[in-house]
C-alpha cells in the first residue's frame, strides 16, 4: 500500500470530510479512502466499479413485478414509426 500526503485542504472540505466520518462512524483515514475509491469508481483491487453491487439481489418479486409493468410501454413496437 502506499502512503499520501494532502497539503493544504481547504476549511470546508476539512469540516465536510469531519461531518463525514463522524456519519460513518469510521476514522479520517478510512473515509477519505472510502470517499475516493466511491467518487473514483475504484475498489480495493484498483478495478473500476459501476456502483450497483449495493443494489444487486435487493429486489423483491413484487418489485420487479412493478418495474416490468412500469417499462412494458417501452417494449412495444410503434408499427407508424417503422413505415
Amino acid at each position: 500500500m502506499k502512503n499520501l500526503t494532502i497539503r493544504n485542504i481547504p476549511a470546508g472540505l476539512s469540516d465536510a470530510l469531519d461531518r463525514e466520518k463522524r456519519r460513518r462512524g469510521a476514522s479520517l483515514n478510512q473515509t477519505v479512502i472510502d470517499v475516493l475509491s466511491q467518487s473514483l469508481g475504484a475498489d480495493e483491487a484498483g478495478l473500476p466499479r459501476n456502483g450497483l453491487k449495493a443494489l444487486a439481489g435487493t429486489w423483491s418479486a413484487q418489485d420487479l413485478e412493478g418495474f416490468e409493468r412500469a417499462v412494458a410501454v417501452t417494449e412495444q413496437i410503434d408499427e407508424e414509426l417503422w413505415r
